[in-house]
């Protein structure tokens, strides 16, 4: 894949017909010094969380998971070793590699306050912050964009994808990016659209203001992106995680360049400093697979995700800090169906160059029938809120009462939890 040029920016922000104006805001100036990166991806539909990050040390895994149960590390289709309890899922051998250079803490038996097992509720307790489901109509990490220690600019953070998610709706400004559908302009439209701008004091800066995230998305083109694309899945694998409202499609399409973008705004040292994006397809009812497979497939998707991530960020992957967070886990034991219904614990991960890693958290609750939340979930040890502040508070620098007054309201019980970043 190409970086975005110019001419094809313009097509992601400007209406083919009806007196064509750009729709999308792209403003940015300057934050100032330069400080800590912070990209929020959101696994929509439920990851499995025993799946991710199998307890194959816990004597009632394998009799929950059945024929989708992983074996322990060194065994054919076995899991990568963490600490020896927990391993990862085979597919995910670019946090392996994280989690060895102590840039990946993983996260277990974790959840927001929500309890019940929709989707959509338990999403909007996840973004919002508080405890119950449309509660707040603007989102936790919006408000807290508010409160960044030396902020200069109207924009710190950026959404990329079909729409702006609740997390980063309300009183701060964003930027938002979405991948083109349409095809390329050539330099005559553009030079045409440009002169019928000039004069309207509108149109004219917001084009302006495209041409300058465009400048974000693709400075400093990396040599690595000519180098060819990274390996797509093999075949019966390619049902990759893709943006949210996006068609499925293969890893190296729309969800690389949602990734590509991302790095391409963090990396500016006048961009954002926070960017959010989603993906798609966790919602493993049936046919989920072990070793390979459905799940495995989508794993390895968003691993090779997070790699591009990486390099594409260049040097600013030390000032950064990666979380992926889901809105509730999955069942402990395999349906009939050879999948796993909504559940309650699931596993999070947090990685990047300013993460203090090679570390799992996990209050393990266990998995016998006693332990398991209502006889059928992995019980929830963690409040994501404590891991949401932690961050915020050491990465961000967000003041400690202004996260228990306006970013988490009611989270009194849910300490921040500390040292997650280097020093």
């Amino acid at each position: 894949m190409s970086v975005l040029k110019r001419r094809e920016f313009l097509n992601l922000t400007t209406l083919a017909a009806g007196g064509a104006f750009l729709t999308t805001r792209l403003a940015f100036a300057g934050v100032g010094e330069r400080k800590s990166r912070f990209v929020l991806v959101i696994l929509r539909g439920a990851l499995d969380g025993l799946a991710a990050v199998p307890p194959y040390g816990d004597p009632d895994y394998a009799s929950l998971r059945r024929e989708v149960a992983l074996r322990a590390p060194g065994a054919t289709g076995g899991v990568l070793p963490l600490n020896g309890f927990f391993g990862l899922h085979p597919s995910l051998g670019f946090l392996g590699q994280c989690y060895s250079a102590r840039e990946l803490i993983v996260l277990h038996a974790v959840a927001s306050p929500y309890r019940e097992r929709s989707h959509f509720d338990g999403q909007d307790v996840l973004e919002n912050g508080s405890l119950r489901a449309h509660a707040l109509q603007t989102g936790w990490l919006n408000r807290a964009l508010v409160q960044l220690p030396g902020q200069v600019s109207r924009e710190a953070g950026v959404a990329l994808g079909q729409n702006v998610p609740l997390i980063m709706r309300g009183p701060a400004e964003v930027t938002s990016w979405s991948p083109s559908k349409m095809s390329a302009l050539d330099e005559e439209t553009l030079a045409r659209i440009t002169d019928l701008y000039a004069k309207d004091p509108l149109l004219s800066v917001r084009l302006a203001d495209a041409l300058a995230a465009d400048a974000m998305v693709s400075a400093e083109e990396p040599a690595a992106m000519s180098a060819g694309e990274p390996r797509a899945p093999q075949a019966g694998t390619a049902a990759a995680v893709t943006p949210a409202g996006g068609p499925a499609q293969p890893y190296g399409a729309r969800y690389t360049q949602i990734v590509t973008a991302a790095a391409g705004f963090l990396r500016q040292e006048q961009g954002p400093r926070v960017a959010v994006f989603d993906t798609t397809g966790w919602d493993t009812h049936a046919n989920e697979g072990g070793a390979e497979g459905q799940l495995a497939g989508r794993l390895l998707a968003l691993d090779k995700g997070l790699a591009t991530l990486k390099q594409e960020l260049g040097p600013a992957w030390a000032d950064t800090a990666v979380l992926l967070v889901t809105e509730f886990g999955r069942t402990a034991a395999v349906n009939g169906t050879r999948g796993t219904d909504h559940g309650t614990g699931a596993a999070a991960f947090l990685l990047g160059g300013a993460v203090a890693g090679g570390r799992v958290i996990a209050d393990w609750p266990g998995l016998s029938a006693r332990a398991l939340y209502q006889g059928r979930d992995v019980a929830a040890t963690l409040d994501l809120r404590s891991v949401f502040k932690g961050i915020l508070a050491e990465h961000l620098s967000v003041p400690p009462r202004t996260l228990e007054d306006s970013v988490f309201p009611d989270s009194a019980a849910a300490k921040p939890l500390r040292g997650l970043l280097r020093a």
